[in-house]
C-alpha cells in the first residue's frame, strides 16, 4: 500500500485526528490538486477550481488541529472529491 493510500486511509478513519501531522495534511489537499492562497500567519488557506468554499488550516506544534482535520474530511466527503470507499 502506498504513503498516498495510508493517508488517506488515516483521514477516512478519523480515529487519528489528534495526531494527524499538519504536511500529511496539506499533501492530501494537493493530491486532490487543491491550490494554495497565502494566509494571514500561519494560516494556510486551499481552494479547489469549481468549489466556492475553501479550507483554512493553521498548524500547531506540527500537527493538524483535530477539529481541521474533521473538517477537511467532510468536506472532501461532502463536496464528492473524496469517497468513503476511495481506497
Amino acid at each position: 500500500m502506498s504513503k498516498k493510500e495510508k493517508l488517506i486511509l488515516k483521514l477516512l478513519a478519523g480515529s487519528a485526528d489528534a495526531s494527524f501531522d499538519f504536511d500529511d495534511l496539506i499533501k492530501i489537499l494537493i493530491w486532490f490538486e487543491f491550490i494554495e492562497r497565502k494566509g494571514k500567519g500561519s494560516h494556510r488557506v486551499f481552494f479547489k477550481k469549481g468549489i466556492e468554499d475553501m479550507v483554512n488550516l493553521q498548524p500547531i506544534n506540527g500537527k493538524a488541529k483535530p477539529y481541521q482535520v474533521k473538517q477537511v474530511r467532510e468536506f472532501l466527503i461532502n463536496n464528492k472529491i473524496m469517497h468513503n470507499d476511495e481506497v
